[in-house]
């Protein structure tokens, strides 16, 4: 993993099984098929070996994008985080209201 930096380890790995995962395999094996499809071979029958390579080239792909993602997304939550802490001023906590504050006095119409 060259293109994540040593601090991304610490992070929960994401599960095997998600959306980008799915999402790219799927990708992957429409690639394949549309392989075959322009050769003119059978679709789905001809060269199933190359359509799984392809299906778990891009289920990896899939996996390790999300990682990155994640990353991405951790990295920016602890930089907001750390600039709200150092300007306090800027994020005011607001007095709490209940709901019938907030909602309008309701008048039933007949």
């Amino acid at each position: 993993m060259a293109y994540l930096p040593d601090e991304a380890r610490g992070l929960p790995p994401p599960p095997i099984v998600n959306r980008n995962s799915v999402w790219m395999g799927l990708v992957g094996w429409g690639t394949a098929l549309l392989d075959n499809a322009f050769r003119r071979r059978p679709m789905i029958r001809a060269g199933f070996h190359r359509q799984a390579l392809s299906a778990t080239v891009g289920w990896c792909v899939g996996y390790f994008l999300s990682k990155h993602a994640d990353y991405f997304y951790a990295k920016r939550d602890r930089e907001m985080m750390e600039y709200i802490r150092r300007h306090p001023e800027d994020f005011k906590e607001k007095d709490k209201k209940t709901l019938a504050e907030v909602l309008y006095k309701f008048y039933p119409v007949r």
